[in-house]
């Protein structure tokens, strides 16, 4: 039953909300995520200053890429290719364009209507603008339960037993182990709160990316002259043009886009959680190095994985096996069996910071539905560190096809809500646009010039400097 509810979700509905509405939004906000693709750039540069004591915006970006750069891509592109051929490639490509738009939306909705908390410290996500953005505190709470479900407790038992099973077919460690050490090491971090998690992807993330593109391109330049006819393979094979792929057009589309969402998150809410934490000037900002957060997952990383695999040769169609095992074997029969070994270490570095990201997730959304309760936050890790455990030990199947369910009832209720509340990001947008057109560098968010939204003071104090349009013109010369 739960095999057939998902493959209705996933295979229509899913497909339609993620390449529809971001699409939408792409067409509506005239583009967003190419008009201000070089300007990403120059964003992340800026993120990385920060004198404050909150989370600077190049922070979020690290720990919302801990946890769109996961399973997802090495097993998640492994799985695509197997199911759906190289087309569905193509297909993940198409799901994060549309998908950087929603994911810009999303995160600087976010940053507009994040609330302080006790601590001075700055919370949010999709929970919150539904709430304070429509009004609507039961859709919120849904969505935070759906949330909580979803990446605290079912994905960290998925991303536990993707590694433990990647660890003891290339090392043959124990699941049993290594289970229990990945849970004891996950358990020091996580009693060290949102700061603690932010300062080991700050370490991590970086170190794992690079490595593994390092590595993939490696494979890629001793097989450069193959490139060009592979991604022509891609294209032809993602409209059935491919006479040997040509059967697999259905399969291309629906796991290209299944697990293109899997893997970068795009439209899902997941992301606004991490992005709201960090102090930027505007909430636009957060939403531009989302975006760009969206390219490197799909478009650079999952695309490296892709290409490893297809260039291989290992690769065949009608291949029979998991995801992990293809990108493993594809690596080994380039590199020798040392990429075994390799994709087994990436892979757990990737999982050990997803599953970080993952309890945080559900910690903000535990924290919205029941307010700052600290015995609850202490049985939330707890009931985390027992999945981990046990998700390692054991094959969860039932769980895992649960969690794709919850998964895309979260990119409805969140989309739903982002087409609502999309005029407000249009705003936003309109704003960031006119102060950049205006000659400001750092445009500045005014939340005078937003007074009819619940917008939280503490989150956004009155700027010292004016940032209406007509007053920025008069300000040019201090502020070029």
């Amino acid at each position: 039953m739960l095999e057939v509810i998902n493959d209705f979700l996933s295979g229509k509905v899913l497909i339609v909300l993620i390449v529809g509405l971001g699409g939408y939004f792409t067409v509506r906000s005239r583009f967003v995520q190419l008009r201000h693709f070089l300007h990403m750039f120059s964003v992340f540069r800026e993120s990385l200053r920060n004198s404050s004591d909150q989370l600077s915006s190049f922070q979020a970006l690290m720990l919302s890429l801990a946890g769109r750069v996961g399973a997802g891509n090495i097993a998640g592109v492994g799985i695509a290719v197997t199911l759906g051929g190289p087309g569905a490639v193509f297909w993940m490509w198409v799901t994060a364009l549309v998908g950087m738009a929603s994911s810009f939306f999303e995160c600087s909705l976010a940053q507009a209507y994040k609330r302080c908390d006790a601590d001075g410290q700055y919370r949010g996500g999709p929970s919150f603008y539904i709430q304070y953005g429509l009004g609507k505190r039961w859709l919120g709470m849904v969505m935070a339960v759906l949330l909580l479900v979803t990446f605290g407790f079912a994905f960290n038992g998925l991303q536990s037993h993707a590694v433990t099973s990647s660890l003891n077919d290339a090392f043959g460690l124990s699941t049993t182990w290594s289970g229990l050490g990945l849970a004891v090491l996950l358990a020091a971090v996580f009693f060290g709160g949102i700061k603690r998690i932010a300062a080991v992807a700050d370490l991590l993330v970086p170190v794992k990316t690079l490595a593994y593109i390092a590595v993939s391109l490696y494979v890629i330049v001793l097989q450069f002259d193959q490139v060009p006819h592979m991604f022509a393979t891609i294209v032809r094979s993602a409209f059935g043009l491919d006479p040997v792929f040509g059967g697999l057009l259905g399969s291309a589309i629906v796991m290209g886009v299944k697990r293109g969402v899997f893997a970068n998150e795009a439209g899902l809410g997941s992301a606004p959680n991490v992005a709201a934490v960090a102090q930027v000037e505007h909430p636009v900002a957060q939403g531009v190095v989302q975006a760009f957060s969206v390219f490197l997952d799909t478009f650079v990383i999952c695309t490296c994985t892709a290409l490893v695999i297809l260039l291989s040769g290992f690769y065949t169609p009608g291949f029979e096996g998991d995801g992990i095992a293809l990108t493993q074997n594809s690596l080994a029969a380039v590199v020798g069996e040392w990429g075994r070994v390799f994709i087994s270490v990436a892979l757990s570095l990737f999982v050990f910071t997803s599953i970080l990201y993952n309890y945080y997730l559900g910690e903000n959304n535990l924290r919205f539905l029941i307010g700052d309760n600290r015995k609850a936050v202490l049985v939330y890790r707890a009931i985390v560190l027992v999945l981990i455990f046990w998700g390692a030990v054991e094959n969860l199947e039932t769980v895992f096809a649960f969690a794709d369910i919850t998964m895309t009832l979260l990119a409805f209720v969140n989309l739903i809500a982002l087409a609502m509340l999309f005029k407000i990001g249009l705003r936003l947008l309109r704003d960031y646009d006119a102060q950049r057109t205006a000659g400001i560098k750092i445009p500045v968010f005014d939340a005078r010039q937003f007074a009819d939204l619940d917008l939280d003071p503490k989150a956004w104090p009155v700027p010292a400097e004016p940032t209406s349009v007509a007053q920025t013109e008069a300000a040019l010369p201090t502020q070029r």
